[in-house]
């Protein structure tokens, strides 16, 4: 398995309420991670994760409409720290693009409120998608709602009442055979649409 060089969080962001706050200052379980908390002016906070080796990050919360707002870009090495912030910006559904690096190749995770959306990984010729989450249930939905194929059947009903109306008194054999093409071609298309 590939050792991980390095990890970096390209404009991260995380949005927690009161009650979140809290919880975010006591969920770090890992006893090689020690946090500190300063509290800010401004009634934000500062975070600060720092490993035993002495690396560090800081997350910066401005107080904004009632919430605490970190958004910021950096880079993780040591392991313990990065598994830390890994099961922080889960946990507390952060959004942006977390790149792993690996020696010759890079794996991107593009997060969405806590959930990865999408995974690419790159290397130096080329990029391969990994993995990318589909909205099965919503498409689903979206199809269901979607009426076109019944307004497309209340169209060729109409215009199959039209043909029949005028076949009925039309006495030209030619345009009464075409007509009945045209009938044809349209039951078949009424069979496709209702199946």
């Amino acid at each position: 398995m590939a050792q991980r060089l390095a990890t970096e969080y390209v404009n991260a962001s995380l949005r927690l309420s009161e009650v979140q706050m809290s919880q975010f200052v006591h969920k770090v379980y890992d006893p090689h991670v020690q946090q500190r908390v300063k509290v800010l002016e401004n009634g934000g906070h500062e975070v600060v994760l720092e490993d035993d080796g002495g690396d560090e990050v800081h997350l910066p919360f401005d107080r904004r409409d009632g919430y605490y707002v970190c958004e910021l870009s950096f880079r993780l090495e040591k392991p313990h720290l990065t598994n830390v912030m890994r099961l922080l910006f889960a946990a507390f559904k952060g959004s942006g693009m977390v790149t792993r690096i690996y020696n010759g190749f890079m794996m991107m995770y593009y997060y969405q409120e806590g959930r990865v959306r999408k995974i690419v990984e790159y290397s130096r010729d080329s990029y391969k998608l990994v993995f990318e989450l589909k909205d099965t249930a919503g498409e689903l939905q979206r199809i269901f709602r979607s009426n076109d194929v019944e307004q497309e059947i209340a169209l060729i009903q109409k215009s199959i009442n039209a043909l029949l109306d005028l076949r009925f008194v039309t006495n030209d054999h030619a345009k009464v055979s075409s007509i009945d093409d045209e009938l044809r071609q349209h039951t078949r298309r009424l069979f496709v649409l209702e199946a």
